[in-house]
């Protein structure tokens, strides 16, 4: 694993910046990935490590850096909840556990830190500091991960009844004797226009 300092480097040119919901974010995949025992997440342990985040923030790049854990490979996992939280599962050992930003380590790191009046430069200086307990909450869980959710899943490909596009990972919906994708099923997130 890297240093502290690497992963703050790699997180700010990933993300663009560096901010307190970096070094969460950091923080929290370490916490993480220690309490699982994977030490190697982009070696060895790269194929036994899926990540499910809860938010769609800073800290979400931050946890893709530590964990290796990508969209595209299939192995990072978006549950739009609007936590700060995690759940970081191990695929070889059916272990999981979730992580928890607790709110109260914002009032610490005014606590620690009243001189520094940016609360980002105050968070920053206290994530890097606080002990886990006093940022997270850790809560081992049970996550099924279905064969069609796992990185490297082939299975059958199959066409929407009415737009025709090809559905992948068995994300298609059965209605009555057509097979539809979500979004002819009416879970769509856009709504065509005329041209």
């Amino acid at each position: 694993m890297k240093t502290f300092d690497e992963y703050v480097q790699a997180a700010a040119h990933m993300h663009g910046h560096i901010c307190a919901g970096q070094i969460l974010g950091l923080r929290m995949a370490l916490h993480g990935l220690a309490l699982l025992g994977l030490n190697d997440p982009e070696g060895k342990d790269r194929k036994r490590l899926v990540t499910f985040v809860e938010i769609d923030r800073c800290a979400t790049d931050a946890i893709a850096v530590v964990t290796g854990c990508r969209i595209g490979k299939r192995a990072l996992k978006f549950r739009d909840f609007g936590k700060m939280a995690a759940t970081f599962c191990d695929l070889d050992s059916g272990r999981a556990v979730r992580v928890y930003a607790k709110e109260s380590s914002r009032v610490r790191a005014r606590e620690m830190f009243p001189e520094i009046g940016d609360p980002n430069e105050r968070q920053m200086r206290a994530y890097r500091e606080l002990a886990d307990a006093e940022m997270f909450l850790d809560q081992w869980v049970r996550v099924r991960v279905p064969p069609e959710d796992l990185p490297g899943y082939k299975g059958p490909l199959v066409n929407c009844s009415r737009c025709g596009e090809r559905i992948d990972f068995q994300r298609e919906v059965a209605c009555g004797a057509e097979t539809l994708c979500r979004a002819c099923a009416g879970d769509r997130y856009y709504e065509p226009v005329e041209s």
